[in-house]
Formats: C-alpha cells, sequence, structure tokens
C-alpha cells in the first residue's frame, strides 16, 4: 500500500515528524501513516462537529 493522502491527495500529517517522533531503532509501515492520517481527520471531523452542534465556528480543545 502507498502512503496515500485521504483530504485531496494531501495527508495532514507530516512523515518526517511522525519519523523523528517514533525516534531511533524503530521504522514504521505505510499502512502506519495512511491509518495515523485517517485517525486524524477523523479527530477533526469529530471536533467541527461538537463545534457546530455549540453554535461555534472555533474548534477548542474541548471539542476533542
Amino acid at each position: 500500500m502507498k502512503v496515500s493522502a485521504i483530504r485531496n491527495g494531501k495527508m495532514i500529517i507530516k512523515v518526517s515528524e511522525v519519523k523523528e517522533a517514533a525516534g531511533d531503532g524503530f521504522r514504521i509501515s505505510e499502512e502506519f501513516y495512511y491509518e495515523l492520517d485517517r485517525q486524524v481527520n477523523e479527530i477533526i471531523e469529530e471536533a467541527k462537529r461538537r463545534a457546530k452542534k455549540n453554535g461555534r465556528r472555533t474548534i477548542k480543545p474541548y471539542d476533542l
């Protein structure tokens, strides 16, 4: 599976930052990046729904 984007052909996560966060001694599969990006998108969409439900157009930390 290729590292691919979910939104408009572009990933939200930055592959190089994820590699750095994982630290030395760890390799990361391409599928991991895909799944991480999918989950980040899902979290953002849920936060948007919560903000909208509360009459706001600003997403706040407590929307997570």
